[in-house]
This record gives C-alpha cells, sequence and structure tokens, in this order.
C-alpha cells in the first residue's frame, strides 16, 4: 500500500485490512491465546488514536508492525506488575492459593463461600468448636475450659464436628479440603 492510498483509508480500514497477519504476530509473541483480542483491541485503539501519523506513513505494514510490538511490550509490563502486586499481596496475606492466576483466586473464593455454607449447615456447637479451634487457634484445653467440659470430651466433639462438616462439603461438592 503507497502512502497516497493510506492517508486516503480510515484506520479502522487499515486496521481490518491487516488484521490477519497482525493476530498472528500477536499470538507467536504472547504465547497466550486468551490475551490475543485484549492485544488486537489495544492495536486498533492505538491506530486510531494515530490516525494523523498515518497519513505521513511510507510502509503502513511496518508501522503497524512496530505498534504491535509496542502493545505486546504493554501488555506483559501490564501483566507482569499485576502479577507481583498479587504476589505481594498473597505473600502479605500469607495465603496457600496461587493467587497469580485468577482461576486460582476464583477457586479460592468458592471454596471459602463453601465452607461458609458448610458451617452454617452444622449445629450451634459443632459450629463455635471448630471455629474456636481453626479460627481462634484455641487449644483443647482452652475449649475445655471455656465450655467446662473434659478435653476428651472436646477432643471427641472435634473429630465428630470434622465428620459432619466433611460430609457437609461432600454433599456441596467441594473435594480435596482438609480439616
Amino acid at each position: 500500500m503507497s502512502a497516497a492510498s493510506a492517508s486516503s483509508l480510515s484506520p479502522s480500514a487499515v486496521f481490518l485490512e491487516h488484521e490477519g497477519w497482525l493476530r498472528t504476530v500477536v499470538s507467536s509473541r504472547l504465547g497466550e491465546t486468551d490475551a490475543v483480542d485484549d492485544v488486537m483491541q489495544n492495536i486498533a485503539m492505538a491506530v486510531v488514536r494515530q490516525k494523523a501519523a498515518l497519513s505521513g506513513v511510507q510502509r503502513v505494514g511496518a508501522w503497524l508492525y512496530r505498534i504491535a510490538v509496542r502493545q505486546v511490550l504493554m501488555y506483559r509490563r501490564a501483566t507482569g506488575r499485576r502479577r507481583k502486586l498479587l504476589q505481594r499481596v498473597q505473600s502479605d496475606a500469607g495465603l496457600a492459593v496461587d493467587v497469580a492466576e485468577p482461576l486460582g483466586m476464583m477457586l479460592q473464593d468458592e471454596t471459602q463461600d463453601s465452607v461458609r455454607r458448610a458451617l452454617g449447615q452444622l449445629g450451634e456447637l459443632e459450629r463455635q468448636l471448630l471455629l474456636l479451634k481453626y479460627a481462634e487457634g484455641w487449644s483443647y484445653r482452652q475449649i475445655a475450659e471455656r465450655l467446662g467440659v473434659q478435653e476428651d470430651t472436646v477432643e471427641y466433639r472435634l473429630m465428630k464436628a470434622r465428620r459432619t462438616l466433611r460430609r457437609q462439603l461432600s454433599a456441596l461438592n467441594v473435594e480435596g479440603l482438609e480439616t
């Protein structure tokens, strides 16, 4: 395409004409098929923003290629910053799940919701025992003193409460949880 024809076309027409090979370039540079559409949208916006520069372009393909490479780099930087932020939040919060991946975050949220629902279906004493032991970190002795019972009784009731919680979680199809 010559400079004269580049200046006569709209930015969207230029982008659409070259979209196929640009998509291939972006895909090969990213390696993430899910992100290609996002970067392609950013390229289209950059072409529209640089509409004035389009009229002076000698080689439209090379110009689009530079824009595409720049957008891929910007996407990678933004993803890297987001990953570092999530890792920092993860380490600050002491989370065990890899929250660098959105799927990990979603699974963690779903698991927490399922545990809350299962706890809500337990009896008051079972729920209280489990929360004191695992949420508050109390020992058997502290719980026994609080409830006015023997430590053996607390141990037995906790075992029974864990078993009931496992059944509730199993009914909710939550796998892999250890209580």
